[in-house]
């Protein structure tokens, strides 16, 4: 089956007057100051990759020469670590492909969608719209291991239901809080829901605050947010996490025009992590799984139900039954259950509207 992958690459240069600037391409460092990170040597980082010391140590040279430090700190009996220079650039990438990647993944399955159509014999591919989520992804790279044609758009709850509306897409996620919150957050979604659609449950996720290990600025809640020494990142505005944040800050009384950072907004819970790890803030909202992949402490607030909707006609659809299928299978069952946070135990089972909110 075509596959088309875009990656995000930065180069990284200097120039001085009257000569052509020195440019690297940054990708291979930064796979090497993974590799020491990890195993604690150069020599062991080099094997690891199949480059020799020779080779390691130039490219070590040639980085440091263009951004002028040293990227390893050498200690006697103890290894070698990484310099706070390096570690900014492994921040950096991190945050570049926490950002970027989800948008390029959306965007290379626009241009297999329009390659495939060119193709004799093309596959029906599944149609899905839905907001960068970690189920998802995994669910994602279950179709992709089994040659299983899908075309994503990763929108946010709203733009994906309007999209199924419209007939623009097969399966819409959306997402839900449990509990309190329920109602009002379900009103937004009703004018895009009616009898004619069915929901197929993905999982509950766990939302809540990302501070840095230990908690420096001691925050515990929502009323933190408004304190004048604590810089807030947001999610962008229209997805559903920034719409549970907006419900949650309005029971308790706190104006979001108080939130230093609120308008401060990035498209993913991953680089909302990648922002907080980096230092550029010290708490931002979103899903457990991203707090725990950038090493950040997490403060539960809320869980959700993730589910995708459906046009009851599209369930007869083949790639709809797949997708269900694969959402019942065991090897999607075991990948959700490493995503600290999620439960997927009950994916792939089909209700009505009026069944999974009864009291809607």
């Amino acid at each position: 089956m075509l596959k088309i992958t875009l990656t995000p690459r930065w180069q990284a240069g200097k120039s001085l007057p009257g000569t052509a600037a020195h440019v690297i391409d940054t990708s291979l460092l930064i796979q090497l100051l993974a590799h020491i990170e990890s195993l604690g040597s150069i020599a062991s980082a080099g094997r690891a990759m199949h480059l020799s010391y020779r080779h390691v140590w130039g490219l070590l040279r040639e980085a440091e020469e263009v951004f002028g430090a040293m990227l390893i700190v050498k200690r006697p009996g103890q290894g070698t670590r990484l310099s706070d220079l390096a570690n900014a650039l492994l921040q950096a990438d991190r945050r570049i492909h926490a950002r970027l990647a989800p948008t390029l993944e959306s965007l290379a399955s626009e241009i297999e969608t329009e390659i495939r159509k060119a193709l004799p014999a093309a596959q029906a591919a599944l149609r899905l719209f839905a907001s960068h989520g970690f189920a998802v992804e995994s669910l994602l790279a279950l179709m992709r291991s089994q040659d299983f044609p899908v075309e994503v758009r990763y929108r946010n709850s709203t733009e994906a239901l309007a999209a199924l509306a419209n007939d623009e897409c097969d399966l819409a996620g959306f997402h839900v809080p449990l509990g309190e919150f329920e109602r009002e957050a379900l009103g937004q979604y009703m004018a895009w829901l009616s009898p004619e659609h069915m929901l197929i449950e993905l999982a509950t996720r766990r939302q809540g605050l990302f501070v840095a290990q230990g908690n420096p600025k001691d925050i515990s809640g929502l009323s933190d947010l408004v304190r004048s020494d604590v810089r807030f990142v947001n999610r962008q505005g229209g997805s559903g996490t920034r719409m549970l944040l907006e419900l949650m800050l309005k029971k308790e009384g706190l104006p979001a025009h108080g939130i230093n950072g609120f308008e401060t907004a990035e498209f993913t819970h991953a680089a909302v992590a990648a922002y907080i790890a980096g230092g550029m803030a010290d708490v931002g909202f979103g899903v457990e799984t991203a707090a725990a992949r950038f090493g950040l402490h997490f403060i539960p607030l809320a869980t959700e139900r993730y589910f995708f909707a459906v046009k009851n006609k599209a369930l007869a659809l083949p790639t709809v039954i797949t997708a269900i299928g694969l959402l019942q299978s065991e090897t999607f069952l075991s990948a959700v259950s490493g995503l600290q946070g999620y439960d997927a135990s009950a994916a792939g089972r089909v209700t009505s509207v009026e069944e999974a909110f009864p009291a809607a």
